[in-house]
């Protein structure tokens, strides 16, 4: 599995060690120069569009010219030579119909294929059809609760079904202590994070993450924290992709 580090522009204080991440996932909302001189360091890097921040604010989403968005996302896409790219899953403000036109005019500027993003609200047929029609297919919804924890036994199906017709499978968002329950062929975290934002050390043991305090105390230095915790995610990335 590739686990994609999402957020990594926060490390703009520890750059060498993000550096020597595997794999990166970041938004079009927030990338920075660093980041896209950093790509070439990185086995793998994922761009999202950053609707996500729309689809939290669907007031804010109403008043956004798609078509402008999608322009300029595809002329970076273009400029800096991004393989790997997610559509603007925009289901929740403008329809599936609309996301499939917007795909269209996206995949055309860019001329190469976007990882488009399977919701609940597409159905299993438009998954399959997905599948069909992608080599790299991605399931949303997993930090907005969309597919709630209890939905999560049904991933193996949405896995397989995709293997079965020759597609790789991004969980967007998927973030668990035991990253390796599930066969996604990538997936992506902020947990990396935990220490800026609750004050935590993560620790690797038996193949998974977990999130301990220092004698019950928060940490003071949340940079420091940060480099302790990308490095230790870092781990967590070789031995999940080795499979070591």
């Amino acid at each position: 599995m590739r686990i994609h580090l999402a957020g990594i522009a926060s490390a703009n204080h520890c750059i060498e060690e993000a550096r020597k991440a595997l794999f990166v996932l970041e938004s079009f909302q927030t990338i920075t120069r660093w980041v896209i001189e950093s790509i070439p360091y990185w086995k793998s890097f994922i761009l999202d569009s950053g609707a996500f921040t729309y689809m939290s604010n669907t007031s804010k989403g109403g008043s956004v010219n798609w078509e402008d968005y999608v322009s300029r996302y595809a002329d970076f896409i273009k400029n800096h030579k991004i393989k790997y790219y997610i559509e603007l899953d925009i289901d929740s403000i403008v329809g599936l119909k609309e996301v499939e036109r917007l795909r269209n005019i996206l995949e055309n500027k860019v001329g190469y294929p976007s990882i488009p993003v399977w919701h609940k609200s597409r159905g299993k047929d438009e998954f399959i059809r997905m599948c069909r029609d992608y080599k790299y297919v991605a399931i949303g919804g997993i930090v907005t609760k969309e597919f709630t924890r209890k939905d999560h036994k049904y991933f193996p199906w949405f896995i397989d079904k995709a293997h079965e017709m020759g597609a790789e499978i991004h969980g967007l968002g998927y973030t668990s202590s035991n990253l390796g329950k599930y066969q996604f062929d990538s997936v992506d975290s902020t947990s990396w994070l935990s220490g800026g934002r609750y004050g935590s050390l993560c620790v690797l043991k038996n193949k998974k993450i977990k999130h301990v305090t220092v004698k019950g105390k928060k940490i003071s230095r949340y940079q420091d924290a940060n480099v302790h915790n990308l490095r230790t995610w870092i781990m967590y990335q070789k031995l999940l992709y080795d499979g070591k």
